[in-house]
C-alpha cells in the first residue's frame, strides 16, 4: 500500500499565473502536508520573474514558494546534461526531497524519476480550467475571468483623468468607470485636504502622491480590464511646482515611476465652481498649460477633453475604446 505523501513539489513558469495554476497548486497542497512551489524564470521572458514569484506567494500563503532564476536549458534537446542540471538546481533550493511531483504535462514523470519521487498527474487535458499562459499573454482581456486578481493588476489598462480643478474630473472618472463596468480611483488629495478644512501645506504633497498611488494599487487587482484614476502623482508634481515653486524628491520619484496608458486632459471651458479644496479661480488656463507641458515633457499619451458635459463623455469614451482596440 502506498503511504500518504508528506512532501510534494510542483514546478512552473507561471507566465503568467492563471486559475489553471491555482487549481494545480490547490490540488497539490491538499494532497500533501508540505508543498513547495518552484517558480522557474529566465531573464528574457516577457513578464519579470520577481513579479511571478511574488504573485505565487500572494496566491499561496502558507505554502513554501521559491524562486529558481538560473539560466537553465528549457528542453532536453538544448543540452546533453539537461536533466542533471535541473536535478542539481532543484536539490539546491528544495528544503528536502519531495515524495511526489505534481504536473499537468508529461515532463512531470521524468522529473519525478530524476528527483526520486513519484509522479501525480493533475488535469493533463486542461479541461477543469481551460486556459494556458500562452492564451492569456495573447489576449488577457478575452480570458479575464481566468486571471487571478494579483495578475489582473499587471494587465489592467490605466486611464488617468488629468487637468485643472473644477473641470469635471471626478464626475468624468466615475462616469467612465460606470460605463466600462469597472472601478474608479478617487482623488486622494481631496480626502486629505477636506479633513484639514482645505489647508494646503507643501509637507502634505508627498503623502498626497503616496496616497494616490496606494489607492490605485489597492483597487487595481479588482479592476475589470480598465482602471480609471482621478489624477496621479504627476498631477501632484504639477500642483507642487505651480503652488510652491518646488517639488519634494519623493513626489518626483513617484511621478517618474508611474504612468497611465492614456491621459484625458480636461479643458477649462466649463464654469469654475467654488469649493473648500479649490485654490485657483483665476489661473485655470495657466494650470492647464502646465498640465499639458508635463504630459508632453514626459511623453505620455493624452487626449484633450472639451465641450459640454455630454461631449466630454463622448470624447472620453471614444478615446478609451480606441486605446483598447490597439492593444
Amino acid at each position: 500500500m502506498t503511504h500518504p505523501a508528506q512532501t510534494g513539489m510542483l514546478l512552473g513558469k507561471f507566465l503568467p499565473p492563471h486559475f489553471g495554476h491555482v487549481y494545480l497548486g490547490d490540488f497539490a497542497r491538499h494532497f500533501v502536508k508540505e508543498l513547495t512551489i518552484v517558480v522557474g524564470t529566465l531573464q528574457r521572458e516577457p513578464i519579470p520573474g520577481h513579479l511571478r514569484f511574488e504573485w505565487m506567494r500572494q496566491l499561496f500563503p502558507g505554502v513554501n514558494v521559491v524562486h529558481l532564476d538560473e539560466e537553465l536549458p528549457q528542453d532536453p534537446s538544448e543540452h546533453p546534461d539537461f536533466w542533471h542540471l535541473w536535478q542539481t538546481a532543484l536539490q539546491r533550493i528544495l528544503p528536502c526531497r519531495p515524495e511526489v511531483i505534481f504536473a499537468s504535462e508529461p515532463y512531470g514523470q521524468k522529473l519525478a524519476e530524476v528527483l526520486g519521487g513519484r509522479f501525480i498527474p493533475v488535469n493533463p487535458d486542461r479541461s477543469i480550467r481551460p486556459v494556458s499562459g500562452t492564451a492569456v499573454r495573447a489576449d488577457p482581456y478575452k480570458h479575464w475571468d481566468l486571471i487571478p486578481p494579483p495578475v489582473r493588476a499587471w494587465y489592467a489598462k490605466r486611464v488617468c483623468i488629468f487637468g485643472p480643478e473644477s473641470t469635471g474630473k471626478s464626475t468624468l472618472t466615475q462616469n467612465l468607470a460606470t460605463h466600462f463596468q469597472t472601478l474608479a480611483v478617487p482623488e486622494y488629495a481631496r480626502t486629505l485636504l477636506e479633513w484639514r478644512d482645505g489647508k494646503l501645506d507643501p509637507a502634505d504633497l508627498p503623502d498626497i502622491a503616496r496616497g494616490q498611488a496606494a489607492s490605485e494599487d489597492a483597487l487595481a487587482p479588482h479592476a475589470n480590464r480598465l482602471l480609471f484614476t482621478d489624477t496621479d502623482p504627476l498631477a501632484t508634481r504639477v500642483w507642487s511646482e505651480f503652488m510652491f515653486g518646488q517639488t519634494d524628491p519623493a513626489v518626483t520619484a513617484l511621478a517618474e515611476s508611474r504612468r497611465a496608458d492614456l491621459y484625458l486632459l480636461t479643458d477649462v471651458d466649463v464654469p469654475w465652481v467654488p469649493d473648500v479644496v479649490r485654490y485657483l479661480p483665476n489661473d485655470g488656463a495657466k494650470f492647464l498649460e502646465r498640465c499639458e507641458q508635463a504630459l508632453i515633457a514626459t511623453n505620455r499619451p493624452y487626449v484633450k477633453i472639451s465641450g459640454s458635459w455630454e461631449q466630454r463623455m463622448q470624447t472620453a469614451v471614444a478615446a478609451v475604446e480606441t486605446m483598447m482596440a490597439k492593444r
